[in-house]
C-alpha cells in the first residue's frame, strides 16, 4: 500500500523531505548504490527508507511507515536496520530524524584500531561539539543483528550520535534537517581526524566544551 501525497499534510511534507535530503546526500557522494537509510519521527510512528533503495531516487509515496511495535503500515518492506533507528528513537524522546550512512572518512575511522570508545573522534573543531558531541564506538555486529539495538539503546542515553565498528555512523537531532548536518559534519570530522593522523593535535578541552554547551545550550 502506498500513500497518497494529494494533501500536503504534515506526513506528506516530511515524505517530501526525505526524498530532498536523500539525493543531495547521494548527489555529493556521502552514500553509494542502495546504502544508508533516513528516517522521521511522525505523530502516529515513523517513515524510514525502504530496503534496497537507493536514496538518489526515492518515490515519497513508497516511503516505509512503520509504528511503534515495528510493524509497516504502508509502503515498501523497511531496511533491515529499521532497529537502528527504532531504539535510537525510543531512548531519545527529542529525536525527531536520524541520518545512518556508510560515508567514506566515517567508514574509515570506524575500521581503525586504537580508537577510545567513549569518543572515538577528538573534539577537533567547535562545530563537531555543537553538531554531534561526543562520538561513541559501538562494537562490530553485522548488518542487520538485532543484538545491535540494545548496544545503540545504552549508547543513545548520553549520545545523540554513534560510530558502528567497520560499518558507519548513525546520528539523531531534533529534525531531519539537523540529523542531515550533523552527519555532514562528523564526515569533515573525520576527514580532518584521518588528514592529521601522525600529526600532533591541540582538541578542545573541557572548559571550552563546555563553554560551547553553555553558550549554545547544546543537548548533544
Amino acid at each position: 500500500m502506498t500513500f497518497s501525497i494529494n494533501s500536503k499534510s504534515e506526513e506528506s511534507k516530511h515524505r517530501e523531505q526525505i526524498v530532498e535530503f536523500g539525493k543531495s546526500i547521494f548527489d555529493r557522494g556521502l552514500t553509494a548504490g542502495s546504502s544508508g537509510n533516513l528516517s522521521v519521527r511522525l505523530d502516529d510512528g515513523w517513515l524510514l527508507t525502504p530496503t534496497n533503495a537507493s536514496l538518489g531516487r526515492l518515490d515519497p509515496a513508497t516511503l516505509t511507515k512503520l509504528d511503534w511495535d515495528g510493524n509497516t503500515v504502508s509502503g515498501l518492506p523497511p531496511s533491515k536496520e529499521a532497529f537502528l533507528h527504532r531504539a535510537m528513537y525510543s531512548t531519545r524522546g527529542g529525536a525527531k530524524g536520524i541520518v545512518h550512512l556508510h560515508s567514506t572518512y566515517s567508514a574509515a575511522v570506524s575500521c581503525m584500531c586504537g580508537l577510545n570508545h567513549d569518543s572515538c573522534i577528538p573534539p577537533l573543531t567547535p562545530y563537531f561539539v555543537m553538531k554531534v558531541g561526543r562520538l561513541p564506538l559501538a562494537p562490530y555486529h553485522r548488518p542487520g543483528d538485532p543484538d545491535l539495538a540494545a548496544v545503540i539503546e545504552k549508547l543513545a542515553a548520553k549520545n545523540s550520535s554513534v560510530l558502528l565498528a567497520n560499518h558507519g555512523p548513525v546520528v539523531s537531532a531534533n529534525s531531519l534537517e539537523a540529523a542531515v548536518n550533523a552527519a555532514e559534519e562528523l564526515e569533515e570530522t573525520a576527514k580532518l581526524f584521518l588528514l592529521l593522523k601522525g600529526v600532533e593535535t591541540r582538541p578542545l578541552d573541557e572548559a571550552q566544551i563546555q563553554d560551547l554547551k553553555k553558550t549554545f545550550n547544546l543537548d548533544i
